[in-house]
């Protein structure tokens, strides 16, 4: 919510509505410098003004009371008094902080000394947002900070910065009950969000606390598919029910992409005639939008959920790559039981690279062709999009064919899935699309 600027009386105080997110301030009009701020729980008297010292103008911010702790016009009275020893050059703060157990001897949340809902805005918006990071990460980070450390929200971080055991204590709870790679993300969340508040709050501690917790192990998780894995797994594929869901799980083995960014494909960013799929916010957001190239099965798998995406799902099939009667158009939830496909999501982005490695495909075409970093500083030389109409292509289609072959069943009967895919050659398929013919 924006500031507000009114006459601060009791009864226009107590109209003051609780503010939705963060805390937004009530100004008066009849003392400068005279304030409420209003958060999501409580309402705050609160003083600021400028003393001089050494030449330089300071800012001086500080609580004056809690709303219902004094009447508005006694706390009028005491901010006055505060700020005439503010005017005069004398920091107000010094002598309370002497007071042994004076609550009012800790500053006020704000930039200068956040709480961790508002170091977790100003991240979010300031960091986040401006540096395009994708709607998944942010949510990601929502998460950790709004539902797991949700209890700490009002809390200043100055409390954290001065007390790292409450960290390690609540890393240890995390790990209890949510498990040892929440609790371990979480805390890298807030060790990145106390890094950029320290930005502009310079008097919090200079040790993040998160430095203070004993990290839980963590190990890849090898749950790729072999190449002798694969036939049972399509045998499990084509008995999904559902054949935009069995598309999207082969279309993510084929392709070997993140599965947000395959389900959120849109018709209008698949380029036929070029063979690519577009991907505009890819993990790490727009800077790192990036083009796949698409192999004859890719295209096959492609042109058959967009002709079944037209016959189940007509609206949303406008618009969306793998369409869904949900409320955003698109499949929302990726995941099965495991006991009706044993393998999807990242599980299949681990078995492309590991079926590329099979392929003989080179190490960097791999980083390419799943959009991965790319090391060393001569490989960043490459330019990607001079590679994609021959080079990667080629190399996709390797690790399609490796795939589709091992998907075949070594005895006498052949899989299913392989069975009913279109023997029709490439062009045939993009001029059935292009013209609309079914």
């Amino acid at each position: 919510m924006t500031d507000l600027r009114i006459a601060l009386t009791d009864r226009a105080v107590a109209s003051l509505q609780p503010a939705s997110s963060g805390q937004y301030f009530a100004r008066d009009t009849d003392l400068p410098g005279f304030m409420v701020l209003v958060g999501k729980r409580k309402k705050t008297f609160v003083v600021q003004g400028d003393r001089m010292k050494a030449g330089k103008r300071l800012s001086v911010r500080m609580k004056v009371a809690e709303v219902g702790d004094l009447t508005t016009r006694a706390a009028r009275a005491k901010a006055k008094d505060i700020l005439g020893k503010i005017a005069n050059g004398v920091d107000p703060r010094a002598s309370t902080r002497k007071r042994d157990g004076d609550a009012e001897a800790v500053d006020l949340p704000s930039i200068a000394n956040p709480t961790l809902r508002i170091a977790w805005e100003r991240y979010r918006d300031g960091h986040m947002k401006n540096k395009g990071r994708g709607d998944g990460t942010i949510n990601n980070y929502r998460d950790h900070i709004e539902r797991l450390l949700a209890d700490w929200l009002d809390e200043p971080l100055s409390k954290l910065g001065n007390d790292p055991s409450l960290v390690t204590v609540r890393h240890e709870k995390l790990t209890k009950e949510n498990g040892a790679y929440i609790a371990n993300g979480c805390m890298r969340t807030l060790r990145a969000v106390y890094n950029h508040a320290r930005k502009a709050a310079r008097t919090l501690p200079a040790d993040n606390p998160v430095s203070a917790v004993d990290w839980n192990a963590e190990h890849r998780r090898n749950s790729a598919l072999g190449l002798s894995d694969l036939e049972e797994w399509f045998t499990q594929l084509t008995a999904l029910k559902n054949p935009v869901r069995r598309e999207l799980h082969l279309f993510m083995l084929l392709s070997g992409h993140r599965p947000e960014a395959i389900r959120k494909a849109r018709v209008e960013h698949v380029d036929f005639h070029v063979r690519v799929l577009h991907i505009p916010r890819p993990k790490g957001g727009e800077v790192k939008a990036f083009d796949i190239p698409l192999s004859n099965a890719m295209i096959r798998c492609l042109v058959r959920v967009l002709r079944i995406g037209r016959a189940l799902y007509g609206e949303q099939s406008r618009e969306w790559l793998f369409p869904a009667d949900s409320e955003s158009g698109h499949i929302i939830e990726h995941k099965e039981k495991r006991s009706d496909l044993s393998k999807w999501g990242n599980d299949l982005r681990q078995t492309f690279r590991t079926i590329a490695q099979a392929a003989c495909v080179a190490e960097l075409d791999v980083h390419l062709l799943m959009n991965h970093s790319i090391p060393g500083v001569n490989a960043g030389y490459i330019t990607r999009n001079k590679l994609m109409s021959d080079h990667l292509r080629q190399q996709q289609e390797a690790i399609s064919r490796q795939i589709l072959g091992a998907g075949r069943s070594r005895g006498k009967h052949m899989n299913p899935l392989v069975c009913c895919w279109p023997a029709l050659p490439s062009r045939r398929l993009l001029s059935d699309l292009i013209s609309g013919n079914d």
